[in-house]
């Protein structure tokens, strides 16, 4: 039977966790309207209204937080129960969206199902249930996590399976942050440390030969490596993203000043999200977001711990996934704003325009919070 969450409780929940998170929401939300306005303007789809993409974050925003309240009251022995049934749906999705005439396909990529006005991304809600079903997993397991057949194999082979998925759409920046969660998540598990070695080693040797074998990959290698050189081809989207950190300098041009959006500077409101705050709020701007996905990465492995230490072996795992989660895509994302990393179309967690992204990051702060609700009420003696 659920238990709901008295109004005394709520209050103990962690600040450090809740603050940061809700900042980013509605900071994001800002930084969308700003960096859409004339891509909002300028295009028939949108009607020429301003407000648009505004509108439409916000209305994500509210479904993302109703349920993130719901799935708050949620026990995590429900979400354990619920895993392999949540993971087996995820799957499907994925085998649904590559069906001709019923997936969406957006510049190539074939990655979202229409429902009406909005459109699901499975991939997105892929990534959730992926940690949930990892963590589930290794607790099971974990009496054979020394074991190359029956710790290791079924859960390399269910990846591979995903990715398979996720490759054909194709999303490689989906594929390598599941990856990183479900590694992440065995390693914190305890598997083999030589399992663990060899798994790192074949999964860089993979990446390596899907980025070889895949004509379009490698030009984006190519591009990363010297934007300068094709800067009107290959190299497009990274040269106009460095300009905007070059303009932005300390304090940036102001809130609405920046000039790469305008038409320049291709997915502003998406991938290239942080690019835009470096011109408009400059190094301050950039580095009050960089620390606040820091603190609540930290807080989920603070969370997590103190899970641990209450025996609470799936809810630990799960908090620790969620912080492996958003610390690995927000990474990418950052590191390919700034020139770092290669282009990937992964969007910016939490503030980055995309109902499903938006939706699955809310859920997943919410079962994060109910991790550390259940915590301080074993704490404090009472029932879970």
């Amino acid at each position: 039977m659920m238990r709901q969450a008295s109004p005394a409780a709520q209050q103990e929940l962690d600040a450090w966790l809740l603050w940061p998170a809700l900042a980013l929401l509605l900071f994001g939300l800002v930084m969308v309207y700003s960096a859409s306005i004339a891509t909002a303007e300028g295009s028939r789809f949108t009607g020429f209204q301003s407000a648009y993409f505004l509108i439409r974050h916000g209305v994500f925003l509210a479904i993302g937080l109703i349920l993130g309240a719901m799935a708050f009251q949620i026990p995590l022995r429900i979400w354990q129960q619920a895993s392999p049934w949540l993971f087996v749906a995820s799957f499907l999705l994925l085998l649904v969206v590559l069906v001709p005439h019923l997936g969406r396909s957006v510049n190539g990529a074939q990655r979202w199902l229409p429902l009406g006005p909005v459109s699901l991304q499975p991939s997105e809600l892929t990534k959730l249930f992926v940690v949930l079903y990892a963590a589930d997993y290794t607790t099971r397991k974990l009496a054979d996590m020394d074991s190359f057949r029956r710790g290791f194999v079924p859960m390399a082979v269910v990846m591979l399976l995903v990715g398979g998925l996720l490759l054909k759409e194709p999303d490689f920046g989906a594929f390598v942050v599941i990856v990183c969660i479900a590694v992440g998540i065995l390693f914190l598990g305890g598997i083999n440390a030589r399992l663990f070695s060899a798994l790192v080693l074949v999964l860089l040797v993979g990446f390596v030969i899907l980025i070889w074998v895949s004509p379009y990959r490698r030009e984006r290698i190519f591009g990363f490596m010297d934007p300068w050189q094709d800067s009107y081809g290959r190299g497009y989207q990274l040269s106009h993203a460095l300009i905007a950190f070059g303009r932005g300098e300390w304090l940036g041009v102001g809130l609405g000043a920046s000039v790469e959006k305008l038409f320049y500077l291709p997915e502003a409101h998406t991938d290239f999200l942080l690019a835009v705050i470096a011109e408009e709020l400059g190094f301050l701007g950039v580095a009050t977001v960089i620390g606040l996905f820091a603190i609540i990465v930290q807080r989920s492995f603070v969370i997590g711990r103190q899970a641990l230490t209450l025996d609470r072996l799936y809810a630990g795992l799960v908090a620790q996934g969620i912080g492996i989660w958003i610390g690995v895509q927000a990474f990418i994302n950052m590191g390919v704003n700034m020139g770092l990393l290669p282009t990937k179309g992964l969007t910016l967690p939490l503030m980055s325009f995309g109902g499903s992204g938006i939706v699955a990051n809310c859920v997943a702060l919410a079962i994060l919070a109910r991790v550390d609700y259940e915590n301080r009420l074993l704490m404090r003696g009472g029932p879970v």
